[in-house]
């Protein structure tokens, strides 16, 4: 077996390479998307993973599972699927995220879909990566990075839904303003307090 084989079954390449394209996504979805959100559908799941995260913060398990990410420059939260929700309302939910973001004046510079072939099973990935706008704090020289530049993905295995990351990097750097707290920007994005439209 030539070389280049071994150090490829090694890395579990295998000649399957990942691939990465645009995420673009069809009429339909889209449709299905806007109809969803007039229904205001995503309210059985925004407020109840909101009081999840937060119930995981204080150490109390129960509803829906969700894992918090908290590292010194990185803060977030992990959204588990549950079969309550439904395939459809799960990518639904995604698109919420990043659209809440937008309005929120979020840039979203990439979207894009990786696959990854693994020998048992393929992983699929959407990623977004949302930036806040480029502006100084006011009153200062400091770069204003509001919350950190969002990674915002979706994870399936063999197209089911896994989970979806939601997270806030952030810059320890003089020349960047100090990062507004996570929890604020998950209310902003969740808006736990929204009731139904008569």
């Amino acid at each position: 077996m030539p070389f280049n084989d071994i150090f490829n079954r090694l890395l579990g390449l295998g000649g399957k390479m990942p691939t990465c394209t645009k995420l673009e996504r069809s009429a339909k979805f889209k449709a299905a998307y806007q109809a969803w959100v007039q229904a205001q559908v995503y309210l059985n799941w925004t407020g109840p993973f909101h009081k999840a995260y937060h119930f995981q913060k204080a150490g109390i398990s129960g509803g829906l599972r969700v894992q918090l990410v908290q590292e010194e420059h990185m803060k977030g939260a992990v959204f588990f699927y549950d079969p309550s929700i439904g395939p459809a309302n799960f990518s639904f939910l995604y698109d919420l995220l990043k659209d809440r973001l937008q309005q929120h004046g979020y840039t979203l510079r990439s979207c894009d879909k990786l696959e990854v072939r693994h020998e048992r099973y393929t992983e699929q990935v959407e990623k977004c990566l949302l930036t806040p706008p480029a502006s100084d704090l006011p009153g200062t020289s400091l770069c204003n990075q509001l919350y950190g530049n969002i990674l915002l993905d979706y994870i399936k295995v063999n197209k089911h839904p896994g989970f979806i990351r939601f997270i806030a990097n952030t810059y320890n750097d003089s020349y960047f303003s100090t990062p507004l707290p996570f929890e604020e920007l998950l209310e902003k994005v969740l808006q736990p307090q929204e009731k139904q439209r008569i």
